[in-house]
């Protein structure tokens, strides 16, 4: 019998896992940005003294986990799981790097989703007793991103006004049984939406619904209100979305305009040129390990809602004309 889930798509966890600590690794563009004092690590270059941009990520992402672990305090060998994915083919970059880390692998796929997705399916392992100590993680790159999903940065191609840039960088958290805050309380585990959007340079549009849909089921099954959260933050609507998400919300009675914000306009400035906002697996990665973590640390925010979002697109549904199936995953990171 199903003792801890929550209506139809939200668990509460009994014993809620904490976050004992993590880590954050961006770019150079990144640490120019309005968030730079709460990364732990600013790269010079976007090679990361690699030979390529795919092996600067799979760089990042190690470095992220071990920087995590050692700021824990848990000796490496207590390290039960490493949970991580990217938007490499193949997810290459969380493979390759669980290959050096050494640690029992899960491998997931969220697209930008996937910080939530990793906290989430942690908390569950941690709260099932299945686990004591395990590292949740994920990377994203903006050249490797455009290299994949879009035109070689080569072609020097313009992006229209709708398109977000791919956050170069790598998050990591280690969730433990240790009685410390923040905590993860809920997780709320979204569907795939497609309501039709088919243009892979305004992910915006294409993802709101989704996050609209998880947050509304949240709420629903949680019985709780916008108001009990400090803060509600997606993961990464950028500008097209969050407005988009907004407007959804209030369609169905709900407000949340004054307590929401979104991990893809706090990561970079207005005067980057950035177009829409901030995209990509580290996007919500590193605001989440970065910025949103310390400041719960600080006891300026001590509830907050984080729904991340995802694209589930490949360049392959793209050449064939499919619609862009989305999907949103939230957790609940509270101070108890």
């Amino acid at each position: 019998m199903a003792l801890k889930k929550l209506g139809k798509q939200t668990v509460k966890f009994e014993n809620p896992p904490s976050i004992i600590a993590t880590a954050s690794i961006v770019g150079p563009v990144e640490g120019k940005g309005p968030l730079r004092e709460y990364f732990d690590l600013i790269l010079s270059d976007v090679n990361f003294q690699e030979k390529s941009w795919e092996k600067a990520e799979k760089k990042m992402l190690k470095e992220a986990a071990e920087m995590a672990i050692r700021k824990s305090g848990v000796p490496g060998e207590q390290i039960e799981y490493f949970i991580a994915g990217d938007l490499l083919n193949q997810i290459i970059a969380a493979s390759f790097a669980a290959r050096e880390l050494g640690f029992p692998f899960f491998g997931i796929y969220g697209a930008c989703s996937t910080m939530a997705e990793g906290l989430g399916l942690g908390a569950m392992l941690v709260d099932g007793g299945y686990a004591d100590n395990l590292v949740v993680g994920t990377s994203s790159h903006f050249c490797t991103a455009e290299r994949q999903y879009r035109f070689p940065l080569e072609l020097g191609n313009q992006r229209p006004p709708t398109a977000q840039r791919t956050t170069t960088g790598a998050g990591a958290a280690v969730i433990s049984s240790k009685d410390q805050n923040p905590r993860i309380t809920y997780m709320t585990t979204g569907k795939v939406i497609d309501m039709g959007e088919a243009n892979p340079n305004d992910m915006g549009t294409a993802m709101a619904p989704a996050a609209v849909d998880t947050i509304v089921r949240h709420l629903e099954d949680s019985n709780r209100s916008p108001e009990d959260y400090d803060l509600i933050i997606t993961g990464d609507l950028a500008s097209v979305g969050k407005d988009i998400a907004e407007r959804l919300l209030k369609q169905k009675g709900i407000d949340i305009s004054d307590r929401y914000t979104d991990c893809g306009l706090l990561i970079y400035s207005p005067q980057q040129d950035v177009h829409a906002g901030g995209s990509g697996c580290a996007c919500a990665a590193v605001v989440t390990c970065g910025y949103l973590y310390k400041e719960m640390q600080k006891g300026r925010y001590n509830r907050i809602l984080l729904v991340a979002t995802g694209a589930l697109l490949s360049t392959t549904s793209v050449q064939q004309g499919e619609t862009i199936p989305c999907i949103a995953h939230a957790v609940a990171l509270e101070n108890l």
